[in-house]
């Protein structure tokens, strides 16, 4: 495992819950979009804790000289608190990787390919679809996103936009916590819905990536697979175990 010690240059509040981490990293990095690397704390008597998350920027045409990470504050966690609480630009924080070959996409495959992602489980999805963006891939891509609230979308406006640019990306949004009035689906993901995502990308699925808490990945691979998808088809990515 590769550390460097890297400094925080920007901090973006994306939800409540949930804040963008900016790194700028004193040896660039390759990796590929779906990878993740290891935030590492050392306490002053010594004791270390680390984390893994997942990298939401694209890798770019080389190495990249700065990473984005999406990081979710868990109450319980020993990483998320003190990167929510205490965290500042300009400190120095220990990054190892990138580490993971098995969840990731490459827009080089022509697709069609679908994206299942429960709130911040979209992060991967994000340096997959920026990186699809940047070379100009108009391999069909079809993104779930999942969330319990409206202000829970992360990276929302930009997934919008890339919706709209006509070049076969397609973004679904369900909402599974917000009663009130609003232009997007409500409850959970099911076979049914699933299975009509599906019908309406009118070609064969060459892939499908779910990413999302323990819970959202059984209810959503489940769903997936009732739905009609061949198992073999899905890879998935879990956070919060």
């Amino acid at each position: 495992m590769d550390w460097q010690n890297a400094t925080i240059t920007h901090i973006e509040t994306l939800s409540p819950r949930v804040k963008s981490f900016f790194f700028r990293l004193p040896e660039p990095m390759s990796f590929r979009p779906g990878q993740h690397v290891l935030i590492r704390l050392t306490a002053p008597d010594g004791y270390r804790a680390q984390r893994s998350y997942s990298i939401t920027s694209a890798p770019g045409p080389g190495k990249a000289e700065e990473l984005e990470l999406a990081i979710e504050r868990f109450d319980d966690g020993e990483v998320s608190p003190f990167m929510h609480d205490a965290a500042e630009i300009d400190d120095e924080i220990e990054i190892g990787g990138p580490i993971g070959g098995h969840f990731i996409w490459s827009p080089d495959d022509p697709g069609p390919v679908l994206f299942i992602g429960g709130g911040s489980g979209v992060a991967p999805f994000m340096s997959m679809l920026r990186q699809r963006a940047s070379i100009g891939s108009r391999a069909p891509v079809t993104l779930v996103f999942s969330a319990r609230t409206r202000e829970e979308l992360l990276f929302f406006d930009e997934l919008s936009k890339l919706a709209g640019a006509g070049d076969g990306f397609s973004l679904t949004v369900t909402l599974t916590r917000e009663a009130g009035a609003h232009s997007f689906r409500a409850g959970r993901i099911d076979a049914a819905f699933i299975g009509g995502v599906v019908a309406a990308m009118k070609m064969p699925l060459r892939h499908v990536l779910i990413c999302g808490s323990d819970p959202f990945v059984e209810t959503a691979t489940e769903g997936a697979i009732a739905s009609g998808i061949d198992p073999a088809l899905i890879k998935t990515e879990r956070y919060g175990s």
